[in-house]
């Protein structure tokens, strides 16, 4: 292992060295190349290259939002989710909702400036709400008719339905200057949030400087470059000290350099597989539904048949925690969704269901065989890996499964009849809903990524986003979840089959104080970065 480590290092470590230098020449002491970034407030961290957001650090087209949710650095939001993820103030000072749900009132401060000095006003708070619903394709903003500022700190949010998770919203969405907004914005931001977007080098590097005028506690850190770069040349920074945070892998996690500490950070960035659960049906083209696992039975002996435990110790290092739902330990998790790994009672699932084994040792039903493709994204070691355990573990099932790397141009598609390994997380009860509820003029009448529907799931969910308060919708995402009757968890439909959580991990430089992170949803990216302000140098 550590002959094919130094070996990708070796390759590795001239590209990173070019890379932290770019843009700002060989200047060690600035770069914290030396490690005295660290005493003049400065850090140095890498990110996956696919966190660099395409369309720049404008909130309408995804920034803050999108698979690397995180409170965006420029600029300010209205509300915070808290390390605990309950929801916190920034900008708002107050926030109500009418009773029938389709007025949201939020007060803002008087105190805040953009950079450019001018006042950050409720019109701003509007106009950038009014343009994300235009525009964004990333967050769903079909809830929302209007925003109207009715005074200089105070604006409304005029709802198309009711939709009590708004605050989330509020907490992703950071507010733009109307009077210096334009098309080219995301290139060049203005906020008026902990820091400032100073340089950009696409394709390398960005770099942020402390807000002087930020409304808030100052910045511990004043200055922060992030690299973006692959995982191997992640590892070559660290190993020749250009970086003081680097995200890794499970796979290198054994690695030892000098000077450095590894970070884990629990997330609820989850993999798992969706199970087709109703019977093969061709619509316009498109196959929906699978004849082997649209027997509940055989969702269900999957389901307590696979350890996750062993998955998480060989394909994670150790490295994860299992998961069960789309939402472990969020404050809407109903922990009935938990099982414990039984083989033996799976295979007795399999037996009185009527799947028995033949002579090539793979079950069979009524000229059905227990078999299908495990699809996973081609190139995603972590989601390979995670199948060929699964197809491992379910043969001791009696149960014959082939993995196949496939691309996202057809992924989707194929996923309405095969089992894809998928990857998920985030800190809204939305997730619940865009992988449950049934979404109209999709498919055969089902859930929008794979052939699920249940009319009491979606009665839950779509009163949970009627309910007066988030967290008063808690009670009812759980229930949406299992009620006692029915559900999604192994007592009830069991649509999907979730395996772990995936630990999100960083080399980071001795003296280097992280502050404590809150859980981090789907994407190794923005996220460790959310309290970069609040971290220090001892």
């Amino acid at each position: 292992m550590k002959r094919k480590i130094t070996a990708i290092i070796c390759c590795a470590v001239l590209a990173a060295g070019m890379l932290a230098g770019c843009g700002r020449g060989a200047d060690k002491t600035e770069t914290g190349q030396t490690g005295e970034s660290g005493k003049k407030g400065q850090v140095v961290v890498t990110m996956p290259v696919t966190s660099e957001p395409e369309a720049g650090f404008d909130p309408a087209y995804g920034w803050g939002a999108g698979e690397h949710v995180h409170e965006p650095l420029v600029q300010s939001t209205l509300t915070t989710t808290t390390k605990d993820l309950k929801l916190g103030k920034d900008l708002a000072t107050d926030y109500s909702v009418s009773e029938d749900g389709l007025t949201w009132t939020v007060s803002i401060r008087d105190d805040v400036k953009f950079t450019d000095g001018e006042p950050l006003t409720a019109e701003d708070v509007a106009f950038t709400y009014n343009n994300c619903r235009e525009k964004s394709t990333v967050n769903d903003f079909t809830m929302l008719k209007e925003a109207v500022a009715t005074d200089g700190t105070t604006v409304e949010f005029h709802m198309n339905r009711p939709f009590s998770i708004w605050p989330y919203t509020m907490a992703v969405v950071g507010i733009v200057p109307e009077h210096a907004y334009d098309e080219s914005y995301g290139q060049n931001p203005i906020g008026s949030g902990r820091y400032i977007m100073k340089q950009w080098d696409k394709g390398q590097q960005v770099i942020f400087e402390a807000n002087p005028d930020y409304y808030g506690e100052a910045p511990k850190i004043q200055k922060v470059t992030v690299l973006f770069m692959e995982e191997d040349a992640a590892l070559a920074a660290a190993m020749a000290g250009q970086v003081d945070v680097a995200h890794t892998a499970a796979s290198y996690s054994s690695q030892e350099i000098d000077g450095y500490g590894l970070l884990a950070v629990q997330t609820v960035d989850n993999r798992g597989f969706n199970l087709p659960c109703s019977e093969p049906q061709e619509k316009d083209g498109v196959t929906y539904g699978n004849a082997f696992t649209s027997d509940i039975n055989v969702r269900r002996a999957i389901n307590i048949g696979i350890d996750r435990q062993e998955m998480i110790e060989n394909v994670l290092a150790g490295y994860g925690t299992a998961a069960y739902s789309v939402c472990d330990k969020m404050p809407w998790y109903n922990e009935e969704c938990e099982v414990a790994f039984d083989r033996e009672g799976a295979k007795k699932l399999l037996d009185d269901a009527g799947w028995t084994v033949g002579s090539d040792g793979i079950r069979e039903k009524n000229g059905v065989k227990a078999a299908f493709t495990l699809m996973f994204s081609s190139g995603d070691s972590v989601r390979q890996a995670l199948a060929e355990d699964t197809a491992n573990q379910l043969k001791e099932l009696g149960i014959q499964v082939t993995t196949e790397g496939v691309g996202w141009d057809t992924a989707y598609e194929r996923a309405q009849s095969e089992p894809l390994v998928w990857g998920w997380g985030a800190h809204t009860p939305m997730e619940l809903y865009n992988i449950y509820h049934t979404l109209e003029g999709t498919g055969i009448g089902q859930a929008e990524y794979s052939p699920y529907a249940n009319e009491t799931v979606d009665s839950y969910m779509d009163q949970a986003l009627e309910a007066g308060t988030a967290e008063e919708s808690y009670e009812l995402w759980q229930k949406a979840q299992w009620d006692g009757s029915t559900g999604i968890t192994q007592e009830g439909d069991i649509p999907w089959i979730w395996l772990c959580n995936i630990d999100h991990l960083y080399f980071v430089r001795d003296g280097l104080k992280v502050a404590d992170q809150k859980i981090h949803p789907h994407g190794h990216g923005w996220s460790i970065i959310n309290n970069v302000d609040q971290w220090a140098w001892e």
